[in-house]
């Protein structure tokens, strides 16, 4: 499988777990401290332009509150980023997320790969559902968050490394290095 094909099937679980958020689970803690999961969503809409604008090697928009529900407006934009990285140019040469320092194209298309898979788990856990990640899509994020979380944790994309046993299921071992605790509940 593709990354792309990786981004896609992660569109799908994000799209599913979404879609069971009810109105009323907006204001729940998520497994990113800092986030609820109304803020976990307006963080993906917030961020989505630029991961998006990257894929085109173009300048990104700021998101614009739109006026549907807010699971449409999530789901839309984790749509138009997906389909913004599935175009093999979008993997080549270099990019930008809007600002003046570029980055190879696969290092930002996996970090949307990543955010999203990360932040999927994120909003099930915050709602009692169970995301569904196709094992080698899960293989293909933890080998990414392996190579790159150090530097993520240095930008302050990730929190320190939760301690998970070397012998934990590989999403356990992801969510570790992604800064989260597996066994986090609401």
């Amino acid at each position: 499988m593709s990354t792309a094909q990786h981004l896609a099937a992660t569109n799908a679980a994000f799209a599913k777990v979404v879609a069971g958020i009810r109105p009323d689970q907006l204001d729940s803690p998520t497994p990113c401290a800092e986030f609820d999961v109304r803020a976990l969503g307006a963080h993906v809409l917030r961020y989505g332009p630029a991961l998006e604008g990257a894929a085109s090697k173009g300048a990104s928009t700021p998101a614009q509150p739109g006026d549907g529900p807010w699971a449409d407006e999530v789901r839309a934009q984790v749509e138009r980023c997906t389909s913004a990285w599935a175009s093999p140019e979008a993997w080549e040469g270099v990019t930008t997320m809007g600002g003046p320092d570029p980055l190879p194209a696969p290092l930002i298309g996996n970090m949307v790969l990543c955010e999203y898979v990360v932040h999927a788990w994120d909003l099930a856990r915050a709602t009692g559902q169970e995301v569904e990640l196709d094992p080698d899509l899960v293989a293909a994020v933890h080998a990414e968050l392996v190579r790159t979380a150090p530097m993520g944790r240095e930008r302050g994309a990730f929190g320190p490394e939760a301690p998970v046993p070397h012998d934990a299921p590989v999403l356990d071992r992801l969510l570790g290095l992604a800064g989260r605790d597996p066994r986090w509940t609401a």
